[in-house]
């Protein structure tokens, strides 16, 4: 549906608003103390956009998507990734058939990159080649292989993690191949109540899984819903001065153009607008405000601008840098 009006966005906001709330305490049965990632992630798909997690492991970065794809309805899949990891272990191959005649034909098995929900487990630790087959099919949504192209399901997402403590045997993701991933999202360690919820809830012999909440195809609608959404002036001004700001050579930033190597793109830009539209839309509000664009900023841009060498050697972190950019807008 194009060309809405402002009332019937309304309405169909209306609409979602309530399955969105039922969606988000169907999965805070299962996922604690987590609200932040949990609506961070959410706003990702609402944005039909992937996302990079990014955490040590046991922090619940597994059952998430397992939780997603059950309250969603969508077939998820998990792929442990690993340095001996190949292409066509996630995209697929051809294998050689024979028929009962004598005849013979290649017939394509596809991969577990055929999935509506898809987590890469651990992707720095597969090769270059492998991460690139991955993150050309999550920019395009096919797969080409032996010359014929495949269309990936509808939805389609991936959420990828990385553990930010081990580095040994990994291979760092290319700049350009960051910019893919919609949000950068950084999964802490809980507080103590909720790691006593944990102890208490997950350790029994209970085996409750997820209620389906939404079908796909809400969450379909729901993705051309946010594209819909109007966004004010002033916000799309506020997301442009963020990006523009974080650009070293062009900022009035100090801090940016002593301490930023290079800064975000136009993808920046779009990857804002959508989740600031996706936010209000997962708060039941018509257009998104200045307060998205702060909250969002961080999530956003963080792996998409890089350090200095100078930075390093200051101690002057992303969060100090994207903090500067987004004070005049507090």
């Amino acid at each position: 549906m194009t060309g809405s009006t402002e009332q019937q966005i309304l309405r169909r906001v209306d609409t979602l608003s309530g399955k969105l709330s039922d969606l988000k305490s169907g999965i805070g049965k299962f996922i604690f103390g987590q609200e932040e990632i949990l609506e961070l992630t959410l706003i990702t798909l609402l944005a039909r956009g992937h996302a990079l997690l990014i955490g040590v492991p046991g922090l619940a970065k597994t059952r998430l998507v397992e939780t997603l794809g059950g309250v969603l309805g969508l077939d998820d899949k998990r792929v442990q990734f690993t340095p001996d990891l190949m292409p066509a272990d996630i995209l697929g191959s051809e294998i050689l058939e024979t028929t009962a005649e004598g005849t013979r034909y290649f017939k394509f098995l596809k991969g577990p990159i055929f999935a509506q929900l898809l987590m890469a487990d651990e992707i720095n630790r597969a090769s270059p080649r492998t991460q690139s087959a991955l993150l050309q099919a999550m920019q395009e949504e096919f797969v080409t292989v032996a010359g014929e192209t495949y269309a990936l399901p509808k939805p389609f997402h991936v959420l990828a993690t990385q553990n930010p403590i081990e580095q040994e045997g990994t291979y760092p993701l290319p700049e350009a191949q960051l910019d893919r991933f919609l949000m950068q999202i950084n999964v802490g360690y809980p507080d103590r109540e909720t790691e006593r919820r944990i102890l208490l809830e997950t350790t029994g012999n209970d085996d409750i899984r997820p209620v389906q909440i939404l079908s796909p195809e809400d969450l379909i609608d729901a993705q051309h819903l946010v594209r819909e959404i109007p966004v004010s002036d002033p916000v799309i001004d506020a997301i442009l001065n963020l990006v523009r700001e974080g650009r070293p050579g062009e900022s009035r930033n100090e801090i940016v153009n002593n301490y930023v190597s290079w800064g975000p793109g136009p993808r920046a830009s779009q990857a804002l607008i959508l989740a600031a539209r996706a936010r209000a839309l997962l708060q039941n509000r018509l257009s998104p405000s200045i307060d998205d664009i702060i909250f969002l900023a961080k999530p956003v841009l963080q792996h998409r601008m890089a350090l200095s060498y100078a930075a390093r050697a200051e101690n002057i972190t992303m969060d100090n840098v994207i903090d500067s950019l987004i004070a005049p807008l507090e």
